[in-house]
This record gives structure tokens, sequence and C-alpha cells, in this order.
């Protein structure tokens, strides 16, 4: 995996980003497209961060954990729509190799931050949902800050491991990434050597962030159902099985596309197919996470209302 010591670790000082597609009118349609969603999404998100920052009412953990939510899916989605929204319009669609590397880095750990926070949320909602009367004690605020702190560390610690793994492949032409942003596994396919070992790490990264995530999520909502089971009224079920049906769905649209394109072999890559499905977890999951986590929530809605009427 290594080069011999005194070579370059890379013949490739910068890629080209094919995007989706060589025709003009069709990228300035997606242009106005995406334009919108990554609009809505940042609207959206920092709308949230601004109604709980300036709400006294609602700084509790649960909104804690929303804000901070709201600030990974920002960070997210401007660290690639940006740059793909200027490819669509540009001729020249390169990223130099030290940006592709930070995009990738960034991006990553972002996603790998946002996964294990997932869990921490679904967590929030067991205590708040199986112990409600301890709620405040158990999920008190120096447990809130390390377990938001940890996550941060965890994520951009496996993104380290493997944006610095992939980055340190030879790259010796071509140079052509047939993706709209430096996706570790659509760089990694233009590897001069074999990259099974790569693909064994990130296996490993995919089953411990990822796949360990998600099965601590489901486990949660297991328990969360039960309870809600033992609920008397029937209004209180629907409406606690609504609001646990649209946080899996959310999480739904993150970890299976994210799952599918980290833990397959290179064998099985598919330019034009990982495109699509990493606006799932890229672009979709930001835009939904605003609507299912808060804007539906009669707290924010009343925030939203105050803020207006005073601003009136």
């Amino acid at each position: 995996m290594w080069l011999p010591p005194g070579q370059n670790q890379s013949w490739v000082s910068e890629f080209i980003l094919l995007g989706f597609s060589n025709d003009p009118t069709f990228n300035r349609m997606l242009f106005v497209a995406f334009l919108l969603l990554y609009l809505s999404s940042v609207l959206g998100n920092g709308l949230i961060i601004t109604l709980i920052c300036l709400d006294t009412h609602l700084h509790t953990p649960m909104y804690f954990f929303l804000c901070i939510l709201s600030l990974l899916d920002m960070g997210y989605v401007t660290t690639t729509v940006p740059q793909m929204l200027v490819h669509l319009l540009a001729r020249s669609h390169t990223i130099s190799f030290t940006g592709c590397w930070i995009q990738m880095y960034v991006f990553c750990g972002l996603g790998l931050t946002e996964s294990i926070f997932f869990v921490v949320m679904a967590y929030d909602r067991y205590v708040a949902i199986c112990y409600p009367l301890h709620y405040t004690v158990i999920l008190n605020w120096g447990l809130c800050t390390r377990l938001a702190g940890g996550t941060w560390a965890c994520g951009f610690f496996f993104s380290l491991i493997h944006t610095f793994l992939t980055m340190r492949l030879p790259y010796c032409g071509p140079n052509v990434v047939n993706h709209y942003f430096c996706e570790g596994p659509s760089v990694r396919s233009l590897a001069c050597m074999d990259t099974h070992l790569m693909e064994m790490v990130d296996l490993i990264i995919t089953v411990f962030m990822v796949v360990s995530p998600l099965s601590l999520i489901l486990a949660s909502y297991i328990r969360i159902a039960h309870a809600i089971l033992k609920i008397k009224s029937m209004q209180g079920r629907c409406k606690a099985f609504s609001t646990c049906a649209s946080h899996l769905t959310v999480v739904a649209f993150f970890y299976a596309p994210a799952t599918y394109i980290y833990m397959r072999p290179n064998s099985s890559y598919s330019p034009e197919q990982d495109k699509d499905i990493s606006l799932f977890y890229n672009v979709f999951t930001a835009l939904l996470n605003p609507v299912v986590y808060s804007l539906r929530n009669k707290d924010i809605k009343e925030a939203f209302l105050k803020v207006i009427s005073r601003a009136g």
C-alpha cells in the first residue's frame, strides 16, 4: 500500500470531477434544482440554530442535540454542493490534489460524526420516553457536552485514517473522477495498485461507525416502542409512533446508502449509480432533518412566532 521511500506519493497534481452531465442545458436545470435544495437546507437548519439560541425555553438537552445536528447538516452540504454548483456552470471541473484531500476529510468527518450523533439523539429520546422523571438528571449538561464532543472527535479521527490511507495511494493517471465531489471510493478506484487492503480498512470503519450505531439506534427504538405500547391514550400512542417513524425514515435515508457505498468492494463499483445514491445522505438528509426533527415540533413553531412578533 505504501510507496518506496524517496518516491512521490502521487503523480497526479489535480483531479477532474465529471459531475452529472456534459449537456449545458441539463446542467443549468440541475444548477437551479440543487441551488434551491442547498438554500432550503442551509436556511432551514440555520433557522433552527437561531431559534434554539434565542429562545431560553429551548435550552434543553433535546434541542441542544438538534442544534448540533443542524450545524452538522449545514457543514455537510456546504462541503460539496457549492463546488458542484460552480462546476455545473463552469468549463473547468478540476480540483487540486490538496483540495480533494481536504474535501474528502471534512465530508467524511462530518458524515461519521452525524452517524454517531444519531445514536446520541436516539438515546435522548429513549431516556425522555422510558425515564421521563429522571430525564434531566441522567442527561445533565456535563454528559451532553461530553457526548457531543466525543462524537465530533471520533468522527474526525476515523475520517483522518480513511482520508490519509486513500490519498497515500499512488495515482499515476487517469485523473478523471466520475463523481461530483471527492468521495473516497470514487477516488480510490483510480489508484495504480491493488486497493484490497484499503477496502478492508473502509469495511472495518463502516462496521464500527455505521453498522454498530445503526444497531444501537434500532435497539433504542425497540425499547421506545415497548414503552409507547404501555401508554393508555390512543392519541398519545399515535403521536409517539408517528414521531418515531419520522425519525427512523431520516435514519434510513442516511445509513442505507452510506453503508452500500462504503461496504461493497471496488469490483462492484458503479460510478453513475453511486452519484445518485450519494445524494440521499449528502443533500436530501440535510433537507429532511429540519422538517422531521424540528419544524414539525410545537416548541420550535412557538419560538418562531415569538421571534416574528418581536420583529413586528
